[in-house]
């Protein structure tokens, strides 16, 4: 049995069982079996009732699922709450796609060689898909990985991350009991050596991967020829804040986006770049709010900053901060550690770019301010680095929002909110290094999905 840890007390709070290569291919056995046998795939209805009662199960369920993550995942309660309902919703939607996976018309003549056909398309279920999770959102990312799959006719085999299972095997086991057959849907806890042979195997169709860029990259080169891929990873997300922002609405967006499950997110705030008549308010105030939050044990409801997910997460990010520090970066509020696996929210005022801190993701409780003059210096150096997913911009400039919108390499520019916003139906997608493929409910379906295409000559 593999045992499972609260972050914050590193107290055991339950286990799942460990499943050694011979029962990981049993199960991608029974998975592509499944899928070759055309006569036994789930009508659309049978797959939309199975979800739908998943979903209701999900809601009676919303309180324990919640303390759920928290207790694994050192997510404050309050937005451990939020995750639920964004998995329940996600639900939701896959129900919706289910009515949307549809094909086109193809018009046929437009050239001589094409008269006399019709020819139209339809989406068919991939294949077997495999997916390997991160800690940070336990139930919700699982919900993204295999919910879709579940509503295209996909069977899924999901490795959750060995510090959060606990959600993922309870979220395979909801699905059970709404009524998925166990081969269309399992969840697995294997030791390195079995998960990239899972992850290799050419049985696999479609490789869905959240999680650090160095591992996502690694097993993308090990995939079997003819296998698809969507790959989420991090960024360092910059924001630009201009001379017209509205402080006192900037100020608690930038925090939140900052600060939220204690910076452990792959699109937090993490890179300030602040307009220089404007920038010791925005560093300082920033800092208040950082002072203002409480940080503890998740599963406590006044908590706003839970622990880093294990203790050398922690360590890590001193390390980080120390050397910024030590580089003139000058250290606004925290810079220290209240335990062993806590991280005292931090604000640093002008940080050095070639510290590690403004060059890599922290997914740590740090936020760096950086002083402009010109916005087009501020916008090189936030595309200085081979990472780029979500951005943000403050101001009251139209004008300036469209020229930061056009300049920054980002996948999705947020205007007035900060860079972690997003919703599941919305295309979430890191470029560069940042990741591969397109996330997001309705993108994900699509991507679990083949177009074929019949010409019929009449």
């Amino acid at each position: 049995m593999h045992e499972v840890v609260n972050p914050f007390d590193r107290s055991v709070i339950g286990s799942v069982p460990t499943a050694d290569w011979e029962t990981v291919d049993g199960y991608l056995a029974k998975a592509e079996a499944l899928h070759r046998d055309r006569s036994g795939w789930m009508k659309p209805h049978e797959r939309a009732a199975i979800l739908h009662r998943a979903m209701e199960i999900m809601k009676e369920r919303r309180d324990h699922l919640a303390f759920q993550v928290a207790n694994e995942g050192g997510k404050p309660l309050i937005d451990a709450r939020v995750e639920v309902d964004r998995a329940i919703n996600g639900m939701e939607l896959c129900i919706h796609e289910i009515g949307a996976l549809k094909g086109t018309e193809i018009p046929m003549g437009l050239t001589a060689a094409g008269d006399g056909r019709i020819a139209w398309t339809t989406r068919e279920p991939i294949g077997v898909v495999v997916a390997v999770s991160a800690f940070n959102h336990p139930l919700n990312l699982i919900v993204h990985q295999v919910a879709p799959a579940v509503a295209t006719g996909c069977p899924v085999i999901v490795k959750p991350a060995s510090d959060t299972p606990l959600s993922c095997f309870e979220f395979i086991d909801i699905l059970h009991e709404a009524g998925l057959p166990k081969g269309w849907a399992r969840a697995v806890q294997t030791p390195r050596d079995a998960s990239e042979k899972l992850v290799s195997d050419p049985r696999v169709a479609f490789f869905s991967f959240i999680g650090s860029a160095g591992v996502g990259w690694s097993l993308r080169s090990k995939l079997a020829p003819g296998t698809r891929c969507a790959l989420e990873h991090g960024g360092v997300a910059p924001v630009i804040v201009d001379a017209s922002a509205d402080l006192d609405a900037t100020i608690p967006s930038l925090a939140k986006g900052g600060f939220y499950h204690s910076g452990q997110v792959c699109v937090s705030v993490q890179r300030v770049f602040a307009h220089r008549s404007i920038v010791d308010e925005v560093a300082n105030r920033l800092a208040d709010a950082a002072k203002a939050l409480k940080v503890g044990n998740a599963i406590e409801e006044d908590v706003e900053c839970g622990p880093l997910i294990r203790p050398k997460e922690c360590d890590r990010v001193a390390e980080w901060v120390d050397e910024a520090r030590d580089a003139g970066a000058q250290v606004l509020c925290g810079g220290e550690k209240l335990s062993e696996t806590t991280y005292a929210p931090t604000v640093l005022l002008n940080p050095p770019a070639d510290v590690t801190i403004s060059q890599n993701e922290v997914f740590g409780p740090v936020v760096c301010v950086y002083s402009y003059d010109d916005v087009d210096d501020a916008i090189a150096q936030a595309n200085s680095l081979d990472v780029a997913f979500q951005a943000a911009v403050y101001t009251n400039d139209l004008a300036g929002a469209m020229h930061t919108y056009r300049n920054i390499d980002a996948s999705a520019v947020m205007v007035n909110d900060h860079s972690a916003f997003r919703t599941d139906w919305m295309p979430f997608a890191g470029l560069r290094t940042s990741g591969h493929g397109v996330g997001g409910i309705p993108y994900t379906c699509h991507e679990m999905t083949i177009e074929k295409m019949i010409v019929i000559k009449a």
